[in-house]
């Protein structure tokens, strides 16, 4: 069952950092969502800003930044049109194991979970290929015990028009914030209006007092052709 992203995100006030990857309505195209929340004002004062292989998170005022760690890094590069998409710094770690041709998987073995007590915000990744075949991960504690390590993948080697799968770091809100469980969502991607309409429908159904900056990406599965949209709060 396809379930309405929209409806999900507006019921939700806090799924925190979250990664969609799917494929649209006319089957032709993949597609990437990666969005950022935040309830401190370290870490909603951010915006992403594009890179040559992807982009980076940054301060939007410098004098306010009080801790960079966990909130400053690339949720995106694309190395040998393979695209990587990540809540932390194992984006740079997948990219170094891709480049070693040693896989995504074997890379994401060498980390575990954020350190940042009580939460132990799972770490959440995201690999798309050019065919538009994907997989997400999920590193985090089991059961909040940061004793145990829980790393969870899914690959999806079929492409289905209209059909994408949603991972986020946290359920919702709460102290401590509560980690994703389950499996990925399985999502409909109506893209019907295109583009822009479709980044916009996200944006528009984040909670207005936590969001802060979102990336969309489009590919052309067959021409590897490919447009990008960052909406962020502070600009």
């Amino acid at each position: 069952m396809k379930n309405n992203i929209e409806k999900l995100l507006q019921e939700n006030p806090y799924p925190g950092r979250g990664i969609i990857i799917g494929c649209s309505g006319d089957g032709k195209r993949s597609i990437i969502v990666y969005f950022i929340m935040g309830r401190s004002e370290n870490s909603r004062n951010r915006i992403f800003v594009k890179t040559e292989d992807g982009i980076r998170t940054m301060a939007f005022d410098e004098s306010k930044m009080t801790d960079p760690s966990l909130i400053i890094y690339h949720p995106v590069r694309i190395h040998d049109n393979v695209t990587i998409v990540t809540n932390g710094d194992q984006t740079d770690t997948i990219l170094d194991f891709q480049a070693k041709k040693e896989g995504y998987y074997k890379a994401l073995k060498t980390r575990t979970f954020e350190p940042d007590v009580p939460n132990y915000t799972p770490r959440i990744s995201g690999m798309l290929w050019p065919c538009g075949a994907y997989a997400l991960s999920v590193l985090k504690t089991s059961e909040g015990n940061p004793e145990q390590s829980l790393r969870q993948f899914h690959e999806y080697s079929c492409l289905a028009p209209g059909l994408g799968h949603f991972v986020s770091t946290y359920k919702t809100d709460g102290d401590p914030l509560p980690s994703f469980t389950g499996e990925p969502i399985a999502i409909g991607i109506n893209d019907n209006n295109g583009f822009e309409a479709f980044a916009n429908s996200i944006w528009n159904a984040l909670n207005e007092e936590n969001k802060v900056s979102l990336y969309v990406r489009e590919s052309n599965i067959e021409s590897g052709e490919a447009w990008d949209i960052i909406i962020n709060k502070h600009i």
